[in-house]
Parts: C-alpha cells; sequence; structure tokens
C-alpha cells in the first residue's frame, strides 16, 4: 500500500495533473489532499469519480479544503476537530483498507506576533488531544498533511535565514514533537535520505531551481504500522510541470 500527502494548492487548478499523477502511479492506495480551496458544491466529484476513484470531501470557498482520494472505498468519515470550534475546513479523516488516514493542514501562523500564530498553537493542541482518542480507537493510522512545520534545522534549507520565523520556531517544533509522543514516528526519517531533502519551495527567487525550500509535509505512522513501513520519499516530479503547486507529494509505502 501507498499512500500520500500533496497539497495541491488549488484543486480546481490542478486537477489534471492530480489525475495524470495517480494514473502514472498505480500502486497509490490513497492520496490526502489540502488546499483544495473549493466549496463543496464546486468540488470535482464527477470528475474523480469518472477517472475510478473513492473520495471524500470537506472544503470552503477560497481558502483551505481537505479530500482525500482512493482506490477503494473510504469508511468511517469525519470532519475537522471535535469539541474545536472552527469554521476552516482543514481535517478530514477515513479508514481504507484497514488504515485510519488522517488528512490536514495545519495553519500557517503567519508570523510569531500575530494572532494566526496564537490560532495555530492552540490549533495543535487540540488536534493533538483529538489524535490521541483516534489512536485508541484505530491503532493502524497515519497521519497526512502540510504541517506548517519543519521539524528540525536539516529540515530547512537556510537555518539562519529562518530563525524568528513561522514553520520553525520552538513552540511549533514543540507541537510537532507532541505528536510523536503519542507513539507517532515520522516515516520519512526511518530511512537514510538525501541531504536537503525538501517538499515546499517558494514560487519567488527561483526557489525550486536553488532547492531553497523546507520539509513541512509530512506523514506520521501509528506503531503497528511502523515496522511495516518499507519506504517514504518525496517525488519532486509534479514540482517541475507548468502551473505547478508549490508542493510536491510525498509517498510512504506500507506492506499490506
Amino acid at each position: 500500500m501507498q499512500f500520500v500527502t500533496w497539497n495541491v494548492n488549488s484543486l480546481k487548478i490542478r486537477l489534471p495533473q492530480v489525475l495524470e499523477w495517480l494514473a502514472a502511479n498505480p500502486g497509490i492506495t490513497a492520496l490526502a489532499i489540502q488546499e483544495t480551496k473549493l466549496e463543496d458544491s464546486a468540488f470535482p466529484l464527477a470528475e474523480i469519480e469518472a477517472a475510478g476513484f473513492h473520495v471524500v470531501f470537506a472544503g470552503q470557498k477560497t481558502y483551505n479544503g481537505v479530500a482525500i482520494i482512493a482506490r477503494a472505498p473510504l469508511t468511517d468519515v469525519s470532519v475537522n476537530i471535535p469539541g474545536f470550534a472552527d469554521e476552516q475546513k482543514r481535517v478530514i479523516a477515513a479508514t481504507v483498507n484497514g488504515v485510519r488516514f488522517i488528512c490536514a493542514y495545519i495553519p500557517n501562523g503567519q508570523s510569531l506576533d500575530s494572532d494566526k500564530y496564537v490560532y495555530k498553537l492552540s490549533w495543535l493542541k487540540a488536534f493533538t488531544d483529538w489524535l490521541r482518542t483516534e489512536l485508541a480507537t484505530y491503532p493502524k493510522l497515519i497521519l497526512a498533511g502540510d504541517y506548517n512545520i519543519a521539524p528540525e534545522d536539516r529540515d530547512v534549507h537556510d537555518p539562519a535565514k529562518w530563525e524568528g520565523q513561522v514553520l520553525v520556531s520552538g513552540p511549533e517544533r514543540s507541537a510537532f514533537r507532541q505528536l510523536l509522543a503519542l507513539g507517532l514516528t515520522d516515516s520519512f526519517r526511518l530511512f537514510e535520505q538525501p541531504e536537503k531533502s525538501f517538499s515546499w519551495w517558494d514560487y519567488r527567487m527561483y526557489g525550486f531551481k536553488r532547492n531553497a525550500g523546507l520539509r513541512i509535509d509530512h506523514l506520521l505512522v501509528s506503531q503497528p504500522l511502523k515496522d511495516l513501513v518499507s519506504a517514504c520519499v518525496i517525488d519532486k516530479d509534479p514540482r517541475r510541470v507548468e502551473r505547478p503547486s508549490d508542493h510536491t507529494p510525498v509517498i510512504v509505502t506500507v506492506a499490506d
């Protein structure tokens, strides 16, 4: 089985890229998408189903929006964080092939002195508390998403340049470690990886060409799945196409 996370930065624009990529990668079990930026009434359900996939989604106009596309039926679907008042559509979870697959678009935070940063930290606290209950219910779990957190300096192209900014701050990295403390493992770090491995590059200043990126898209796996993981890779090819997302897919392979 292969599970993927990909922030597509507008599914309306990039639906053809997503469907072409899935067709070229027939081993994909399920794909978690962030930033669909579509209201549910505008979601391309018919096109995705016509391509032979199952899909669940939760969206809003212009911002955020999450979805899971899978080759097998998706069951036990839930949306958002129970008990956390939030109009933003950032979380969707479903079970596929016996694995609880959670797609999350964690807030960006904007800046350390912003109300959006306070919101990010409170969101992460509520999310972590809810995830604890999910793990108790679904021991085989994968948490996929754009975390908007680079966990370590090696996940940042220029740590000194990013010091004092969101995505790399101490409280954000601490929140990431709190997720790991639930019993989750960063599947990418289970393997030796090339230096300067990133999943996001700014559109500006030739970020991708210079590999001036961050690793902020992650697939965390629960303990029962950890020993079944055989690979985790970043696929840079979609970042090379015309009008790409600023993120690229990350893929984890798990034995059936």
